[in-house]
C-alpha cells in the first residue's frame, strides 16, 4: 500500500514543560523545513502534542533526510485512516495480505489516545481476529515475525510497519555554543555528540584542508556553522581561543582526546584546561580508536 504520511517521535521533547515543549518543537519543526528544502524535497508539516506528522510525495529520499535531523527519535511511513474499527481492520488486511502465511506470525500493537467507545485491547482482538480469518496466519504476541503497529488518536488512526531510529537528543539550536578543535575526523565526532545535545558549534582549526571535512559534515547534519581558522603554533594561542570564547559568547570547548591519547597530547590539554574560562567536555573518552572509526563512518564524517 501507499503510505501518505510520515510519524515522528521526539521523546525526551515531551517531557519538558508546555512553554519549553512547543519552544523545542518550534525549533524542530525548522530544522525539519531547512533539512528538506536544501533537498528540494516538498514538505508539509503538521503537529500536535507527542507527533510531527510529514506529508510528502517523495518517500524514499524523505527515509535518508530524517535520521539526520537531530531531535527526532525515531519515525514510520503509515497509512491515515478514521478511529472506526472496521475502517481500522480494512487498512490492517490491505497491509498485510501479501505479507502473512501460514508458515508466518504477527502481532498487533495498538496506542489510543482520546475518548473512544473501545480499548486498545479490543481494538487488538478484533484486528487481530479479522488478518487470521483473511490470511490463516497465528498470533505470537513475543516473538512475532512480523508487526503491525496501531495508533489511535482521537479521531484518526494510523498503521505501520516499522520503526525507523533517529538520531535522537534535542533539536539542534535549542542549547548553548561550544567551540570545537578541530585537529582530525574524530574531532567532528565529538563535536557531533554536543550538536545531538542541541548545542551551535563553532569550528576552530589550525589547518585550512580541514575546511573541506568540516563544510561536508555540517552539510550531511543539514547546518551551517562558523568556520574560525587560527595558527595553533603561535605563542598566543590560548588567548586566541579565550577572545573567540568571549566574543562568541560560548559555554564550553570541546575536544577529541580519550584514554588512548598520546602523551604530548594530555599534555596540550593540560594546558587548554589550564587556560580556559570555560568547561572542557570530552565525549569520546573512554571510546577505542575502533569506535571511533566506526561511529565517524556512521555519522558521516570522512576519515
Amino acid at each position: 500500500m501507499k503510505y501518505d504520511v510520515i510519524l515522528l517521535r521526539y521523546g525526551e521533547l515531551s517531557l519538558k514543560s508546555t512553554y519549553v515543549r512547543k519552544y523545542f518543537e518550534t525549533i524542530l519543526v525548522r530544522n525539519i523545513k531547512n533539512a528538506f528544502t536544501r533537498e528540494t524535497v516538498p514538505v508539509v508539516i503538521g503537529m500536535e502534542r507527542g507527533r510531527i506528522y510529514l506529508t510528502t510525495m517523495d518517500l524514499s529520499k524523505s527515509i535518508k533526510i530524517l535520521p539526520r535531523i537531530f531531535g527526532i527519535v525515531s519515525f514510520s511511513p503509515a497509512v491515515q485512516t478514521t478511529s472506526n474499527i472496521q475502517d481500522i481492520s480494512t487498512i490492517a488486511q490491505r497491509l498485510t495480505k501479501n505479507v502473512l502465511s501460514k508458515q508466518k506470525s504477527f502481532a498487533i500493537r495498538v496506542k489510543r489516545v482520546g475518548i473512544h467507545p473501545f480499548t486498545s485491547q479490543d481494538v487488538a482482538v478484533q484486528i487481530g481476529n479479522d488478518i487470521v480469518n483473511a490470511t490463516h496466519t497465528r498470533v505470537d504476541l513475543n516473538t512475532p515475525d512480523f508487526e503491525l503497529f496501531i495508533e489511535i488518536r482521537d479521531k484518526k488512526s494510523f498503521l505501520f510497519t516499522e520503526k525507523i531510529k533517529g538520531a535522537g537528543g534535542l533539536p539542534l539550536g535549542t542549547q548553548g555554543t561550544v567551540l570545537a578543535l578541530v585537529k582530525n575526523p574524530s574531532s567532528l565526532l565529538a563535536a557531533w555528540y554536543l550538536m545531538r545535545r542541541g548545542c551551535r558549534i563553532i569550528f576552530i582549526t589550525a589547518k585550512q584542508s580541514n575546511e573541506k571535512a568540516i563544510s561536508f559534515f555540517l552539510s550531511h547534519w543539514f547546518t551551517d556553522a562558523e568556520i574560525v581558522c587560527i595558527d595553533q603554533t603561535r605563542k598566543e594561542f590560548y588567548q586566541q581561543l579565550s577572545n573567540i570564547v568571549s566574543e562568541k559568547k560560548c559555554d564550553a570547548i570541546v575536544t577529541d582526546h580519550t584514554l588512548e591519547t598520546p602523551a604530548q597530547a594530555v599534555s596540550d590539554i593540560a594546558l587548554l584546561k589550564k587556560n580556559s574560562v570555560v568547561p572542557i567536555l570530552s565525549p569520546l573518552l573512554t571510546m577505542t580508536q575502533a569506535d571511533i572509526e566506526h561511529l565517524c563512518k556512521d555519522r558521516g564524517i570522512l576519515l
